[in-house]
């Protein structure tokens, strides 16, 4: 039985209804990026602190919790969720707390900004512990957090939602590093992008249940603009992409060879893609799908890690 959406008589505890706003499920990828972050550190002879390496986590859950908030704010601003009937929930549609009254859109607005600023305070913290260039990879990363769905930028309207996605999970992991490691290296760069490239098939993936509601509110993702039989295509690419980059990464010598054991988590993405080409039209059917996403791109980043820390 799928889950049931939030109702105002589902949250008495105003704690509990906050912290489910943020959709706490999803925070498991910013979580990994994290992850991935202390691993490229630890593969480069750093001690690490785990105090920071501790506020670091934090630091990036209530960054991508902010975003989740806003995401819903500004969806619900344009309309998109309010007349998104093909939404598969929990995944798509958002989280529907205002469509369903548990929160206004002032409260909601109130939450996600708490949290940036939250965030902010967090940064220039972990700033004075680290490098003043911190602030770049925080700055460019709330601008576009925000930015991707907020006026009058709202880039994941304009195409740009997969560049955005992919950008925006990298700079976690290149800031994880940053801290431990108090300057740039090229190795979280590296080591992050196959498994941003898989974060961003996830959104990929999502936006075909959001399809119809988006297209009607002008929020035009490349899923929108394409026929939904060519769109199915840009799932493969951004799949072939992650993958292809681990490979010339081991080969190249700028990943260890046990980095290819995130590899095996290809399969699952392969299934859930000949799953969206099977029902990229009845997009309700595409739970399982997403699902298996999900799964390749957390096996992925947690295989990733595993062989950094261990290679």
């Amino acid at each position: 039985m799928p889950p049931k959406e939030p109702t105002f008589t589902t949250f008495q505890n105003p704690l509990g209804c906050y912290f489910s706003a943020t959709r706490p499920a999803f925070l498991s990828a910013s979580l990994m990026s994290c992850l991935i972050g202390l691993a490229t550190a630890s593969h480069g002879n750093i001690t690490l602190s785990p105090g920071l390496a501790a506020f670091t986590l934090m630091f990036g859950l209530m960054a991508h919790a902010g975003v989740n908030v806003l995401n819903d704010y500004y969806d619900a601003l344009n309309g998109t969720d309010a007349c998104n009937v093909e939404r598969v929930f929990p995944f798509t549609g958002g989280s529907r707390f205002i469509q369903n009254g548990v929160l206004t859109l002032a409260q909601t607005a109130r939450f996600g900004f708490a949290l940036l600023f939250g965030v902010v305070l967090a940064g220039l913290w972990l700033m004075l512990r680290s490098a003043a260039q911190l602030l770049y990879i925080g700055g460019a990363g709330l601008f576009i957090g925000w930015a991707y769905s907020a006026p009058p930028f709202r880039l994941n309207s304009r195409g740009f939602g997969e560049v955005c996605v992919a950008v925006g999970f990298l700079l976690v992991t290149v800031g994880t590093d940053f801290v431990q490691r108090k300057g740039f290296a090229a190795a979280p760069f590296i080591a992050g992008l196959s498994y941003a490239l898989l974060v961003t098939n996830l959104l990929y993936i999502n936006q075909f249940p959001d399809r119809k509601a988006d297209t009607a509110v002008g929020k035009l993702h490349w899923v929108a603009r394409l026929d939904v039989w060519q769109a199915r295509w840009g799932y493969v690419l951004i799949m072939a992409l992650a993958n292809g980059w681990l490979v010339l990464s081991v080969i190249y010598g700028w990943l260890p060879p046990l980095a290819l054991t995130a590899g095996l988590a290809l399969p699952l993405s392969i299934k859930a893609a000949r799953q969206l080409f099977r029902h990229a039209s009845h997009p309700q059917h595409l739970s399982e799908a997403i699902k298996l996403t999900i799964a390749a791109m957390l096996l992925h980043g947690l295989l990733l890690t595993l062989s950094l820390f261990m290679g």
